[in-house]
């Protein structure tokens, strides 16, 4: 094991300590920052600068709060923490390599809002790096940021003469970054792009060129109004807002499929009311809906609305709609996955080379693969294997670290082949 992969284990492990929720990656932007600049890129876009305004599903204040100081307490740069201040946090690194094509990598950077393992059998437990903040990083997103910063260094050395965006997406959990980085700007001059995630059930020794079934989905809060009265004395007086809901998730699961793909429907958290003897006035249904094209999945959100909207008119209600989440469906370039797959085919470690992969879920760096294929640029979504003990979101999830070295090697690798050579 060489010094450089210690250090791509001891950043990953860093971060794997310090995970953050969706828009308060202060801490983890923060230190991203730090390490860029150690590097040595020639330009740092944070904050405002670095996203549009189309942020999605983004916590109160309030709830930002705490994570911002304990960003504080744990030693983030105080002038680097103003500048992400309102939860506008993320960045966007450039490194300018000479004359030749410009090539993206999009790596994400949010925790779940979960507790991890403390199993004596659980790695990060047993050597000391599990997570201290309460959230957790179940998704590989620490090995994300750790391969895009050994990218970044992998790529200054070699002999790609080019430019090289990272993309350091925050928010990706909820939906809710992609958006507002595809429209930042800063992908409009990006040629050929590469997002990259660890796992997906691909074991370690495989790369993935290219995946391709992604869902687009819509992620929703509704909420119902009626009217209180005396569930026992006045019940007529009440407009129940509970049986609005209940409705509604009935039908919900009774919209007709689309002939031209699948569609999913899904009432995930379901609410109301404050006590037995009051004709509830106020419910919720926080779900989501999904197509295997954005079309298919506009087809069955458009008729979720039509599903809230008639609850409510059936029990005299009134109803809202809130999109807390949004990401298309997109697919990856054949020209991008042969290149990915010529990559891993001439290295050493890897043991299988997949052209094309599936995941079945949703991804909004489908935002970014639409901004530049929709400039006539190229896109894939690869799939770095790690053996993973437990499942993506499980508290026992972990990744194995060889795959770290692997992933930055093979993807700069795929840079140098799309860039040409320095002199």
């Amino acid at each position: 094991m060489s010094v450089e992969h210690d250090r791509l284990i001891e950043l990953r492990r860093e971060f794997h300590r310090h995970p953050e929720p969706a828009w308060c990656e202060f801490w983890t932007t923060a230190r991203i920052v730090e390490e860029l600049r150690s590097i040595g890129v020639d330009r740092i876009h944070i904050g405002r600068d670095a996203l549009s305004d189309d942020r999605l599903a983004v916590p109160t204040a309030e709830e930002m709060e705490p994570w911002m100081r304990r960003a504080e307490d744990a030693g983030a740069d105080p002038e680097i923490l103003d500048e992400l201040a309102g939860g506008w946090t993320g960045a966007v690194a450039v490194l300018e390599c000479g004359d030749g094509p410009t090539v993206g990598v999009r790596v994400d950077i949010d925790g779940l809002p979960r507790e991890e393992s403390n199993a004596e059998d659980h790695v990060p437990a047993r050597e000391g790096f599990r997570s201290e903040t309460g959230a957790m990083h179940a998704c590989g997103h620490d090995a994300h940021i750790t391969i895009g910063l050994g990218l970044l260094k992998a790529v200054k050395e070699s002999d790609f003469s080019g430019t090289l965006k990272v993309f350091f997406q925050p928010a990706e959990e909820t939906i809710g970054g992609g958006k507002p980085m595809a429209e930042s700007g800063h992908l409009d001059d990006v040629e050929y792009l590469f997002a990259i995630h660890v796992g997906l059930d691909y074991p370690t020794g495989e790369i993935v060129g290219g995946i391709d079934d992604f869902l687009a989905v819509t992620q929703f809060y509704t909420t119902f109004e009626g009217h209180p009265g005396h569930a026992g004395a006045r019940p007529e007086e009440g407009r129940n807002a509970v049986q609005a809901m209940a409705t509604a998730v009935g039908n919900l699961y009774g919209i007709e499929r689309h002939s031209d793909g699948p569609s999913r429907i899904n009432a995930g958290r379901v609410g109301g009311g404050t006590a037995t003897n009051i004709i509830p006035d106020e419910a919720f249904i926080h779900g989501e809906a999904r197509g295997a094209t954005t079309e298919i999945r506009d087809y069955i959100f458009s008729r979720a609305e039509d599903v809230f909207e008639g609850a409510a008119i059936s029990h005299d209600c009134s109803v809202d709609v809130l999109v807390e989440g949004d990401a298309p469906s997109a697919e990856s370039d054949a020209e991008l996955i042969d290149i990915v797959q010529d990559a891993a085919q001439s290295h050493p470690d890897v043991e299988r080379a997949t052209r094309r992969g599936e995941i079945g879920g949703s991804e909004d760096a489908t935002f970014l693969m639409q901004r530049v294929q929709q400039n006539g640029g190229l896109a894939t979504y690869l799939a770095v294997g790690t053996d993973h003990p437990g499942g993506h979101h499980t508290s026992t999830f972990d990744v194995d670290e060889t795959s770290l070295r692997l992933g930055v090697d093979v993807v700069c690798d795929a840079i140098e082949r799309v860039g040409v050579s320095r002199p």
